[in-house]
């Protein structure tokens, strides 16, 4: 194994650096032009935050303001006021400096970078990521920077000479920035061709949504697995390796993963037998609402009242699941309605359907159909049944709807709703009884 240090190759190279600062740095004109670089950053400063608050209203343009891509470049001009200003001053004094036949080598040193800067920030805008599009941007920019300085091969030079051998493997501090930077490319690159492929997806009807769903997981696991052997391979890796670690790996699921790599199971199970998708209203336990996305490790059911629970695919896989929409969306609701003894049965059954009949939910076919279930202790005992279409959008307030119409319906016509009613039957007895006045020690 190699010295990862190699002192003397990092001495040496601080040597030829040194050396050629006091060449080419050290000297008057360039010491002038430095100094003017730092009065170009005055005025640079003083007006950064006005041409900053001028470049902020370019985002209300209405031309610019329905255009998504624009729109985030809009966003991102006023945070690059200053490098903006600054580099306008400088190509100022580039320009008087050549008028002048005055060596001007710094001045178009540091504007080249300012432009390099500007343009690579202005082209990380176009990815929807801003996390990914600062750090490519920083990434690029350095790169640029050292290769407008002439210091880029140097620099790789020395970093490719701190290295360690592994075996056959040699893992150096260039290759581990190169593979980083590779990895962040094409993790990128992979996530950016999974949204266009998901968007393409989406568009064919002929598909289910659980198909469409399966499709793109898969497709991102591709790419995502495609992106990290590739990085990989940047460092000289031999991915045939991989199969030592992939049994570590199934050792350690089978030990202390057992249930998360159930839910993915379960969940590509879900995928595959297509019981459930995006859309379904289905009711697990005490839990009733419609999928709203169906996940790797879970799937997302939002409720009526808003709250969205994260069940575990598992759980959708070994518990008794209700769809009531799995092959057709047409949903029978049961009313239970109680009437007097006094009233007319035929009569209340009649004016139950057209209270069922009034509500724009209720199918018209099959109609709403009211039975007679049985004759209770304190009412005669009817059940409102009718068909609905759209479950997603709940069955209380149908229900609610349909008992109103019925209330207005019995008011109109006297049909009486009863109350519990007992009657008490007294009968005289031989039994005496007594009052006793309560002594003073009674409790």
């Amino acid at each position: 194994m190699n010295d990862f240090w190699p002192t003397d190759r990092i001495l040496a190279w601080f040597e030829r650096t040194l050396n050629w600062v006091q060449a080419n740095l050290l000297l008057v004109p360039i010491l002038l032009q430095v100094a003017a670089v730092a009065l170009a950053a005055v005025p640079a400063i003083l007006l950064a935050k006005p041409v900053g608050r001028l470049l902020a209203r370019l985002q209300n343009w209405r031309p610019l303001s329905h255009i998504p891509g624009l729109r985030r470049l809009c966003a991102t001009l006023p945070g690059l006021a200053f490098p903006l200003v600054f580099v306008l001053v400088i190509w100022v004094l580039d320009g008087i400096a050549i008028q002048a036949a005055y060596p001007h080598n710094v001045l178009r040193l540091v504007a080249s970078l300012l432009n390099a800067w500007i343009f690579i920030r202005l082209v990380s805008t176009l990815m929807n990521d801003p996390v990914w599009g600062r750090t490519i941007a920083i990434m690029a920019w350095t790169i640029a920077a050292l290769n407008i300085v002439g210091l880029l091969t140097p620099t790789i030079a020395m970093l490719d000479s701190l290295a360690i051998e592994l075996g056959s493997v040699r893992i150096s501090v260039y290759g581990l920035i190169k593979a980083v930077m590779s990895l962040a490319i094409l993790l990128w690159v992979a996530s950016f061709a999974s949204h266009l492929f998901e968007q393409r997806i989406n568009r064919v009807h002929r598909l289910t949504p659980s198909v469409q769903v399966l499709l793109v997981k898969l497709l991102k696991i591709v790419l995502l697995s495609v992106a990290v052997f590739f990085a990989l391979s940047t460092i000289g890796i031999d991915l045939t390796a991989l199969a030592v670690f992939g049994g570590a790996v199934g050792v350690g699921i089978g030990l202390g993963l057992q249930r998360i790599v159930a839910n993915l199971i379960s969940g590509l199970i879900l995928l595959l037998d297509r019981s459930i998708k995006p859309g379904d209203v289905i009711a697990i336990g005490d839990t009733f609402g419609w999928i709203q996305s169906l996940g790797a490790r879970y799937t997302a059911v939002r409720t009526r009242d808003g709250t969205e629970f994260l069940i575990p695919n598992e759980d959708l896989i070994t518990n008794q699941v209700e769809n009531w929409s799995h092959s057709d969306v047409h949903l029978r609701l049961k009313v239970p309605v109680g009437i007097s003894y006094n009233n007319d049965p035929r009569r209340a059954i009649e004016l139950c359907n057209i209270a069922a009949g009034k509500c724009k939910r209720v199918l018209e076919t099959p109609g709403p159909n009211t039975l007679l279930r049985g004759f209770g202790d304190n009412s005669v005992d009817l059940e409102i049944r009718f068909w609905i279409n759209d479950p997603q959008n709940g069955r209380g307030n149908i229900i609610s709807e349909v008992l109103l119409n019925v209330w207005d319906e019995f008011k109109n016509n006297d049909i009486e709703i009863p109350f519990p009613q007992r009657d008490l039957h007294l009968r005289s007895s031989d039994v005496n009884l007594r009052f006793e006045t309560p002594g003073p020690h009674t409790p």
